[in-house]
């Protein structure tokens, strides 16, 4: 009983009841109700509801990435949203497949601006924010830092989530936070104006090194101007956002979705502007295999 009360809350929540199915529900996991995940996710299930007469889609608040990767995996929901960490990380030869490309996280390191800090490997020994515990952007903050020759025992960790970070950043509390996000962010958006903090750049040998030990880095760009101070394009390393979910799902469920990407994706991007860097040839370079009806929609791409 409680189960289904959560989801009808969240299908409230999400706008399903403007989907034109009234068959089982199907659910989509995000992320916090501060992040980019949960709105977002919140359109496409009002989108594939009313595509999909045979189910209705709910937006799931949840912990994120890893949370979402592994509640797929336990049978507990049926698509999620995930960082490629997590994704990568959480693939163990089972059925968790790729449905759907995402927009790019880049990676914000953030520092006061009085920071003597020029580079990440200046962070030794400082107090960091290396994203909520178990998160997506943990991971990634665990693998960028050894990058740099820097373990979790070389500085003091912190495990904030992104507003958090951004007041401690205001209030003095840490020297440093890494947020993987995509631009702008309303986080950094909050810690480059109150906090008056500035960016980090992540150089190329560092992103090579990362995307030589790991297949899902690449190379990522701060735009200038995406924040307060920054003049100039800001290098740095990202990893894709993917859509998720089980080898089972539907094949129907799967050729909605990316309908729904490809052509409804000016709905999308009224809720959040991210929206328009999803590029759905972004499937032909997934970390883990695709689902089988995404594989056969990537072939018929013009």
């Amino acid at each position: 009983m409680r189960k289904q009360f959560c989801l009808a809350v969240v299908c409230v929540l999400a706008g399903c009841s403007a989907g034109g199915g009234s068959g089982s529900f199907l659910s989509i996991g995000t992320g916090g109700t501060g992040g980019i995940y949960y709105p977002l996710g919140g359109a496409l299930a009002n989108l594939m509801s009313t595509a999909d007469s045979t189910h209705r889609y709910t937006a799931e608040v949840t912990g994120g990435s890893v949370e979402n990767v592994n509640r797929i995996k336990n049978g507990e929901m049926d698509l999620g949203f995930a960082m490629a960490t997590a994704v990568y990380q959480g693939y163990d030869g089972g059925d968790l497949r790729i449905l759907a490309p995402l927009y790019p996280n880049v990676t914000h390191i953030l520092v006061p601006r009085n920071s003597t800090a020029q580079s990440p490997g200046d962070l030794r020994g400082r107090k960091v924010s290396v994203g909520s515990a178990g998160s997506g952007t943990e991971q990634l903050s665990r693998q960028a830092l050894e990058a740099y020759g820097i373990a979790y025992g070389d500085i003091d960790v912190r495990y904030l989530s992104f507003r958090e970070s951004a007041d401690a950043l205001r209030d003095g509390a840490i020297d440093a936070a890494i947020i993987s996000v995509g631009y702008p962010a309303s986080a950094v958006l909050e810690a480059t104006t109150t906090a008056r903090a500035r960016l980090l750049p992540v150089d190329s040998s560092h992103v090579g090194l990362l995307a030589a030990r790991y297949p899902y880095y690449m190379a990522g760009t701060i735009p200038a101007g995406s924040y307060r101070g920054v003049d100039t394009d800001i290098p740095t390393v990202a990893v894709m956002n993917w859509i998720v979910g089980p080898e089972r799902l539907e094949d129907e469920v799967v050729q909605h979705l990316l309908d729904i990407l490809r052509d409804r994706r000016d709905h999308l991007i009224q809720v959040n502007a991210i929206a328009r860097q999803i590029d759905l040839t972004a499937l032909g370079r997934a970390p883990i295999p695709l689902h089988p009806a995404a594989q056969r929609w990537l072939t018929e791409l013009p």
